[in-house]
């Protein structure tokens, strides 16, 4: 087997930031009216900035696929010329379309003259890593010589006024209040777009910065827990889905069917100690000292999880003191599948690397509660 390494990463965010105070001018008002629960989402989630491929008029500006193909693009260089590429792996959790695959779409935007080998993770923020995870396995074992992992995300075209206001017209007619469920409205206010790239090979770059992939691990906890994130659906009593296909098509705009949804508190019970029990498992599997960790670089959709995150951690022989982290949520906001991408790319590029420092990622996902964690060697 071959090592592979993280040669080169870049970070595509469109247009420029949007501040809390921008949001609805890009999003526009559900119902003509400003969100109630705006302004306390915000606050728990600690956000400031995010990005939009969106204009103010909230006309898209950008595709997922082109925000993922500008990533790309900034990995070519001397050394990585378009042409060398030999698999493309992207993850996302909002494709533009159902069909074709979101990888087939980035290859499309990408004005190659040659064919390539694709692969595309579906899910939520776990499909970049599994992006990452495929291109690491076909570097390992010899498949291809490179691979170039993706995770991006357009949230922004999911999340404006018109793709809401059906259901409260509808809300009208039925004599209640027009008010957004806040499962629906609660991920208005947290999501950003924006895509992440990392360039895989089998020799680290000489007098640059490269990260060895040591591991990487994913635990899936889906046979004890019901959904708590998920589009395309609705939840039923028994916690079951109700898929868009079995509804009537008047019923999808009625309810927002292919609304991303989230139930908050199946979330708050779970997604904290899931992910520490995960992680706990794969420092036994390694068999690694906490203590030989240096930066730890830990997804989370909201800052309202920063301190119970370290906390559970900490509760599982995971103490690692608050220098080591390292979080850009606040400036960029939440990327779901090209989160730990960007933050990445942040940190290899910041100059506070030192050779053989180990770099910890863990990426939560609360679908249905999976989880992936990786260990980097700095070279």
């Amino acid at each position: 087997m071959n090592d592979v390494f993280i040669t080169k990463a870049f970070t595509y965010l469109p247009n420029e930031p949007v501040s809390n105070d921008e949001m609805e001018t890009y999003l526009g008002y559900i119902n003509g009216a400003p969100s109630k629960a705006k302004s306390i989402i915000l606050r728990n989630n600690k956000i400031t900035t995010r990005y939009y491929a969106l204009d103010k008029e909230g006309n898209p500006t950008h595709t997922n696929a082109q925000i993922a193909a500008k990533a790309v693009e900034g990995l070519f260089d001397e050394k990585f010329k378009k042409e060398d590429m030999e698999l493309l792996s992207v993850g996302t959790s909002s494709p533009d379309q159902i069909q074709p695959s979101h990888a087939s779409m980035v290859h499309g935007e990408l004005d190659m003259n040659k064919s390539l080998a694709i692969n595309t993770a579906s899910g939520l923020c776990n499909s970049g890593m599994n992006a990452l995870n495929y291109g690491f396995l076909s570097v390992k074992a010899g498949v291809h010589k490179n691979a170039v992992c993706v995770g991006s995300e357009r949230m922004s075209a999911w999340m404006t006024a018109d793709k809401f206001n059906h259901e409260a017209e509808n809300l009208i007619l039925l004599e209640e209040r027009p008010i957004i469920a806040f499962k629906r409205e609660f991920l208005r206010w947290m999501l950003s777009d924006g895509a992440g790239a990392f360039l895989l090979e089998g020799q680290p770059r000489e007098n640059e910065v490269s990260l060895k992939i040591e591991f990487i691990d994913f635990y899936s906890y889906a046979h004890e827990i019901e959904a708590c994130m998920y589009a395309g659906t609705e939840k039923q009593e028994d916690g079951s889905l109700k898929s868009w296909a079995d509804y009537p098509s008047d019923e999808w705009l009625k309810q927002s069917i292919f609304a991303l949804k989230q139930d908050t508190k199946v979330l708050d019970k779970y997604i904290l100690v899931k992910g520490a029990e995960s992680l706990r498992s794969s420092f036994d599997k390694h068999n690694l000292d906490p203590d030989t960790v240096d930066h730890v670089l830990a997804h989370i959709s909201s800052g309202y999880f920063k301190e119970g995150l370290k906390d559970e951690f900490a509760k599982v022989g995971l103490d690692f003191p608050w220098e080591k982290w390292f979080y850009n949520l606040s400036e960029v906001g939440n990327i779901g599948a090209g989160s730990i991408f960007i933050a990445l790319e942040q940190l290899m590029n910041s100059g506070k690397l030192k050779k053989g420092e180990k770099v910890l990622l863990c990426v939560p996902e609360s679908g249905r509660f999976a989880y992936s964690c990786a260990l980097l060697t700095v070279c």
